[in-house]
């Protein structure tokens, strides 16, 4: 997907207090010999503040940088992984009626981890569409500070953060410019991530934690008995992602200054994305996910607002943002930075 004239007019983001993988081994939270290989430092932890109170946090913030009045708002998107609220209630209304107050649509994208950044291109959509209003207000938080979910073995490749991303999608400039959005999905693998759970009753209806590790665990013994696992490699499908975004902005990788990843263990986050598509360490933000933990859909976007608050980027750089969701589906996007952050 091509875009024109679309820009990311501010960002806001908020993330808790970080708690140390160090103090999580003294406690026997985390295994020492997991730590080590991980190479992860930190993961913030919002112990009882909601997603939603979160997101009100970073939504507030990057309304008041972007310059928009809430009437020029057609739509909030708020994205999420994790479970935000009572059932029956809409977390997205909830963070209109504490920011923007206007009686716009409100919805919220339950696409694990590139939720947000699926939302980027709805919102893009939205805006070539409705003439009358200029702008669109996209939000990301979770919490898995909660009794199903252990963040620090609930999955290998990751240790589950908290926080809260919000970016402004404008037609009138901003600090980006997006250029494409590229994605590819590989649904047979949806399998892959259900494992051997029943899909009703939910899990969270009978008291049933989150445990990705449980599934793994499932398919390796059936890849034993000799029933291969439906598995494409990640990196593959976002390569596939990759090129079409690359295509769509008229680039070529080479010219991708830096890439904002999701955060992951050294092992996952080279093996599984950044080496099959041809990049290193240094064009990521490992220095930053590494500290941060797994902060879901809002991820990489509290990793650009990193990268250009401390002035990494400036005006011409490209930046890809690359993520995926379970499915698998991965998604791209390519953004040139346009401005520099106040003093």
């Amino acid at each position: 997907m091509k875009f024109e004239d679309v820009y990311l007019s501010s960002l806001g983001t908020f993330v808790p207090g970080l708690v140390t993988t160090e103090e999580a081994v003294k406690s026997g939270w985390y295994g020492a010999d997991v730590r080590e290989a991980s190479g992860l430092e930190s993961v913030a932890v919002a112990d009882s503040l909601s997603a939603p109170e979160m997101a009100v946090l970073a939504a507030q913030e990057a309304v008041r940088r972007s310059g928009h009045s809430p009437e020029d708002f057609s739509a909030l998107i708020h994205a999420s992984a994790y479970h935000q609220g009572p059932d029956g209630w809409s977390p997205a209304h909830y963070i209109l009626s504490n920011t923007l107050k206007t009686p716009i649509t409100a919805m919220e994208i339950k696409q694990g981890c590139q939720g947000m950044l699926s939302s980027l291109a709805i919102s893009a959509h939205r805006l070539a569409c409705d003439p009358r209003k200029s702008a669109v207000l996209l939000t990301a938080a979770d919490n898995y500070s909660a009794p199903l979910i252990n963040r620090w073995t609930t999955s290998r490749l990751s240790i589950f953060g908290d926080g809260a991303a919000a970016a402004v999608v404008s037609r009138r400039g901003g600090i980006a410019k997006l250029l494409s959005i590229g994605t590819h999905s590989a649904p047979g693998m949806e399998a892959l991530h259900r494992g051997s759970e029943p899909i009703f009753p939910p899990a969270v209806t009978v008291g049933r934690e989150l445990d990705y590790e449980e599934r793994v665990k499932f398919w390796m013994e059936e890849w034993a008995k000799g029933n291969t696992p439906p598995m494409e490699h990640p990196g593959e499908v976002l390569q596939t992602a990759l090129h079409e975004a690359l295509e769509d902005a008229g680039i070529s990788a080479d010219e991708i200054k830096r890439v904002c990843h999701p955060s992951a263990t050294l092992d996952a986050l080279r093996d599984q994305f950044l080496d099959p598509i041809g990049f290193t360490l240094d064009h990521g933000i490992w220095e930053h996910t590494s500290k941060v933990g797994h902060i879901s859909a809002a991820d990489v976007f509290i990793g650009l607002e990193h990268l250009w608050s401390t002035r990494q980027v400036g005006p011409g750089d490209k930046v890809m943002l690359f993520t995926g969701s379970p499915g698998f589906e991965a998604g791209v996007a390519i953004v040139e930075i346009v401005a520099e952050p106040a003093e």
